[in-house]
């Protein structure tokens, strides 16, 4: 395979000089060269010719200098691998370079021994990178061809003759879990594939053991993402009740699960899961020719974003207002007010608490404590710093105090 390699550089001397010390490689066909003269010329060429292996960018440019041309590419789809070229110490502009995801970084006046090595140790990370992004697509494809495996609820429906009630695509009432692993993708691209397939094959199966406990829906299995449905198919009154036990129980077989693996020296990523209920587009969207009982709209994005907040919360569940609300008998702690993507306006969440933590000393501190928080009381401050000086492990209790240090007020709480 020829790697294509585009070099940035404003100096007039500099083509002539990489084609003269690469002629071997090029005539041998291992390596092509592009050249722009800045970072606007760069892009408009990698936008004419998408082949680009990497990039290989001077700093000082006109137009657009090479650390924004960097942040371009790495805001791209496809990043492309960069090695940057600075003056010999220009540490300042180095640091920065490799802190917004530069591969590697030359001095000048270049060393061309120390360019081909530094160029060849480049194609053999982004050959290694696609290899890995090989096999990635090929462990989602198959993660994803086990969502045709059927719920129980679903498949008691197909096997009633004639019976498509709910099977049509409508708009519902539903809750909805949504779930994912933290490091999937280093997991990915670390473990080897029959690790890899024994690990995620005992995951899927005992996560959705768990659901189907519950009576939920598994509606996709994506990589390691999984969305649960609740009230649909069928008619459960109870679906927030429902889908908040499923959460609870899910994060103890998903905790249970990883510190079996950790005892085999395989470091499982924890699992996020994101709840939340209100209406969804539910039905079959397969078309004529497949069977994909799923939900879209705005309540299962908000799930998905519920998940992902735990990221910034130090939590492992972060149930909606609504969710909480509808379940009519629920345990847990305010997070605060969320301003979530894509949202205009703030939503409220909580993280559920097992009876046993519920009732437990902290829980009455923390709502003590969240209660000045809300009424922007100056004395929250000290109260969360008590309760974390008792409880060093509340991530939560960690994280609102951490914000107050940090000249936030109120329990509105915006995540980057």
């Amino acid at each position: 395979m020829t790697a294509t390699i585009l070099v940035v550089d404003d100096e007039p001397d500099l083509e002539a000089l990489v084609l003269q010390k690469f002629r071997r490689q090029i005539r041998d066909g291992a390596v092509a060269f592009m050249f722009a003269h800045d970072g606007i010329e760069a892009l408009a060429s990698i936008e004419q010719h998408p082949h680009v292996d990497l990039v290989v960018s001077d700093i000082n440019m006109p137009r657009m200098d090479g650390l924004s041309l960097l942040a371009k590419l790495q805001e791209a789809e496809d990043k492309k691998s960069t090695i940057i070229v600075s003056a010999y110490g220009d540490m300042s502009n180095i640091r920065t370079a490799m802190n917004r995801g530069a591969f590697d970084f030359l001095t000048k006046p270049i060393d061309f021994g120390d360019l081909e090595m530094t160029i060849n140790k480049t194609i053999r990370h982004v050959e290694t990178m696609r290899e890995t992004r090989r096999r990635q697509a090929e462990a989602e494809r198959a993660h994803a061809s086990l969502s045709r495996y059927f719920s129980p609820q679903i498949a008691s429906r197909l096997a009633a003759i004639g019976d498509s009630d709910g099977m049509e695509v409508h708009w519902r009432e539903i809750a909805t879990i949504f779930t994912d692993i933290t490091g999937f993708t280093s997991l990915v691209e670390t473990a080897a594939p029959d690790v890899l397939g024994a690990l995620l094959n005992e995951y899927v199966g005992g996560m959705t053991d768990v659901v189907f406990a519950h009576e939920g829906t598994v509606a996709k299995i994506i990589g390691d993402a999984i969305q649960v449905l609740f009230n649909a198919p069928g008619e459960q009154p109870d679906y927030s009740r429902r889908a908040i036990a499923c959460a609870h129980d899910l994060d103890i077989w998903a905790e249970a699960f990883r510190e079996r693996w950790k005892e085999k020296g395989i470091n499982f990523g924890i699992t996020r899961i994101g709840v939340h209920a209100g209406p969804a587009l539910v039905g079959n969207f397969g078309g004529s020719k497949f069977f994909d009982y799923t939900a879209y709209g705005d309540t299962i994005n908000t799930a998905a974003r519920l998940e992902a907040a735990n990221k910034h919360l130090g939590t492992r569940i972060c149930v909606s207002a609504a969710a909480a609300d509808g379940s009519g008998d629920f345990q847990g702690r305010p997070v605060g007010d969320i301003m979530l993507r894509g949202r205009s306006e703030p939503l409220r969440a909580f993280e559920p608490l097992r009876d046993s933590l519920f009732k437990a000393p902290f829980t009455a501190q923390y709502a003590d404590a969240f209660a000045k928080l809300e009424a922007v009381d100056a004395a929250a401050m000290p109260a969360f710093a008590a309760l974390v000086g008792r409880h060093a492990d509340d991530a939560l209790a960690g994280f609102h105090l951490k914000r107050l240090l940090n000249g936030a007020k109120g329990v509105r709480i915006q995540l980057d």
